[in-house]
């Protein structure tokens, strides 16, 4: 039987001990209460006081238990930073959410700040009406009610692990409001825009300086395309896709028959429809979900393929059979040599924008960012394409109710019963004369140099 070390005391068998820690001068206890070790300090130095201590904390832990109310209580930035590595720990063996990055982010620069030194039973209307005021300090402006809901979720998740764990009782957990300013939608691109964007990729990726860059640019390009074509979330549902999470649509064989007579036919040879479309898994603020991509985004990967993997042949039918294997884990939106990954093109979509005029939305006078693609994939949807608006919330990952909110001012369900088919791609490719007032400012200011200089010439060349 081991010896009992004499910086611990058994002050009532299996339900109260008090011991000290090395480097401690005052006690702890530990008492059992409704079936469960806590663990407290008695703040006491003396072994006398520290016994009476302990007993009265058990006592309180039993009144308390009586009344309903948690046994112990806890600070909050303890009880925060065991959710964070509930949620870590989640996050580490792949079922963890997407979201739960920025819920660890709001806790640590937000909750814990404000919150951090309050037990967790004490975070009433009071201290969230502080915390409200200091997040708008912090913010510099007024949160959106998407940002409140954020932070309420992560702030969800701090009460969840002090229920779990017996701190809080559901009964006298707090009830959180999300009433902050509407978040306003991120401006779209109209089809004149999209075909200036797309006219002049080409010839800014011909003007990079070295083939690192003129690479790059090539990718962000493919990158624009790619939301264009999918409505994805910007960021990690593209970025972090792999090729094994890719497959190709099959393409069936169509068989016409001519009629000669009417008792007599002619069989064609078989012919293929070649409007391709893969199904891609991504992985995003919502979790895992499939997104279809169509030609334009089959177009996008095969020349991905042919960079990334030059020696590989492409059928006709199925030209990524060879690369798009279960086996095949490699990045799509990475470097020919694969020693880079992106995870953003913000900066350089920024310059691109604001070189060819396309950056301030001239209706709301906003900053278009990579968001933009992704409303514009949606507004095309609903007014030119056939997509029903339930097949529409499944593809972009979202709800129903949320489409409606951010598109009501497309009429939503009036714009379903006027589609018009698949046209959107049709439109953006039917071409045409790019407006010069899209045209690079850098060429264009090339351009007046070049002319000004002839026509100095010219002015000297008069006069002599």
């Amino acid at each position: 039987m081991p010896t009992q070390i004499e910086t611990t005391h058994v002050i009532l068998p299996k339900k109260l001990i008090i011991y000290r820690r090395d480097r401690s001068g005052a006690w702890q206890c530990r008492f059992k209460c409704d079936d469960k070790w806590q663990r407290a300090t008695t703040k006491e130095t003396d072994l006398k006081k520290a016994k009476a201590a302990a007993h009265k904390l058990l006592v309180a832990a039993e009144i308390r238990k009586e009344q309903n109310l948690p046994v112990v209580t806890r600070r909050f930035r303890d009880v925060a930073n065991l959710a964070i590595e509930r949620m870590e720990q989640e996050l580490a063996s792949g079922k963890g959410k997407v979201s739960f990055k920025d819920y660890i982010r709001v806790i640590k620069e937000y909750l814990i700040p404000s919150l951090g030194k309050r037990y967790i039973t004490s975070i009433d209307v009071t201290a969230l009406d502080e915390l409200a005021a200091e997040r708008i300090v912090k913010m510099n402006k007024q949160p959106t009610r998407s940002t409140l809901l954020t932070h309420n979720a992560a702030l969800s998740r701090v009460f969840d692990e002090a229920v779990m764990r017996g701190f809080l009782t559901e009964s006298n957990r707090p009830k959180l409001e999300s009433e902050g300013k509407e978040s306003q939608r991120r401006p779209a691109f109209t089809l004149e825009e999209v075909k200036a964007m797309i006219g002049s990729f080409d010839a800014w990726i011909e003007r990079a300086r070295t083939d690192i860059s003129r690479e790059t640019r090539t990718i962000m390009r493919d990158y624009v395309l790619m939301l264009l074509d999918t409505g994805a979330r910007p960021g990690i549902e593209l970025l972090e896709l792999r090729w094994n999470k890719i497959t190709e649509n099959k393409v069936d064989p169509v068989v016409k028959e001519l009629s000669k007579k009417p008792d007599q036919f002619q069989e064609v040879p078989t012919q293929h429809d070649l409007r391709r479309s893969v199904t891609m898994t991504v992985k995003g603020k919502t979790g895992t979900r499939d997104i279809v991509g169509m030609g334009r985004t089959v177009d996008v990967l095969r020349s991905i393929a042919a960079r990334q993997y030059p020696d590989t042949k492409q059928p006709i039918l199925t030209p990524l059979q060879d690369i798009a294997k279960s086996n095949n884990k490699d990045r799509v939106f990475i470097r020919s040599d694969k020693n880079v990954v992106f995870s953003s093109f913000q900066k350089m979509f920024e310059n691109f924008l604001s070189d060819h005029s396309l950056l301030i939305d001239p209706r709301t006078n906003q900053h278009r960012v990579f968001y933009s693609l992704r409303h514009t994939y949606a507004t095309f949807a609903l007014t030119h394409d056939q997509v029903p608006i339930h097949t529409l919330a499944k593809q972009m990952g979202t709800s129903v109710l949320m489409i409606e909110r951010h598109y009501s001012h497309l009429k939503v369900i009036q714009a379903i019963n006027q589609l018009r088919g698949a046209e959107t791609r049709q439109l953006i490719d039917a071409g045409g004369v790019i407006d010069e007032m899209y045209e690079s400012k850098k060429v264009a200011a090339k351009k007046e140099k070049k002319a000004a200089t002839k026509s100095k010439k010219k002015v000297v060349k008069e006069d002599e």
